[in-house]
């Protein structure tokens, strides 16, 4: 369903990787591992959409990501490594928002039951600036709750995350793996999953 052929990533005078392949069908993952700098952020962000590859081609579901638009990124649920969250507005008024910037509307009590899912029952109402690094990382997550989107990718998901909201993350991602789903993600921790995980390691 996912594929990336040749894929070469420069930033300024430097390549980052070269010649780049991979294959993904349903119910697999994907883990790209890498030195910091070594270009696994912008490969993510090749795979959305939002980087041009400086050579090769991403293609879903045999066709190319470019030429696919609007239909790809309705497919697509993306948590970059920036959290992206308002500090002034609730964590329930963050996913509320987000959510409508997908066009997707959402309950309150939807958005309620994902942000106890996420372990931050009697937070609801908090504004985010409030919140930990950790709790603020759980906000952003519990979108994988909301929006129903076959391919994840997550950039550092498991950043600044305590030993129990990291095992509810996997416990999330195996869901999406059993239900047919694909996850492209990278992590400096140690991270064991259920389904078919494929290892690969940018960097020249």
């Amino acid at each position: 369903m996912l594929e990336a052929i040749n894929l070469d990533c420069v930033r300024g005078e430097r390549r980052l990787f070269h010649n780049l392949n991979f294959q993904l069908k349903a119910g697999e993952c994907l883990l790209v591992r890498g030195e910091n700098g070594s270009g696994k952020t912008s490969l993510l962000r090749m795979l959305v959409g939002l980087t041009p590859p400086a050579a090769g081609a991403i293609d879903w579901r045999s066709s190319p990501i470019k030429k696919l638009g609007d239909e790809y990124r309705r497919e697509l649920l993306y948590c970059g490594h920036p959290l992206g969250l308002k500090d002034d507005l609730s964590a329930t008024e963050n996913l509320i928002f987000s959510m409508a910037l997908t066009d997707e509307l959402v309950t309150q009590d939807a958005v309620y039951e994902a942000l106890g899912k996420a372990g931050l029952q009697g937070r609801e109402h908090l504004s985010v600036r409030a919140l930990s690094q950790g709790q603020k990382r759980r906000v952003n997550l519990a979108r994988l709750l909301l929006q129903k989107r076959t391919l994840w990718v997550l950039d550092e998901p498991l950043t600044a995350l305590d030993a129990q909201a990291s095992q509810w993350v996997v416990r999330v991602i195996d869901q999406h793996l059993s239900d047919g789903g694909i996850a492209v993600l990278t992590t400096h921790q140690d991270l064991t999953l259920a389904g078919t995980v494929h290892v690969i390691r940018v960097g020249v």
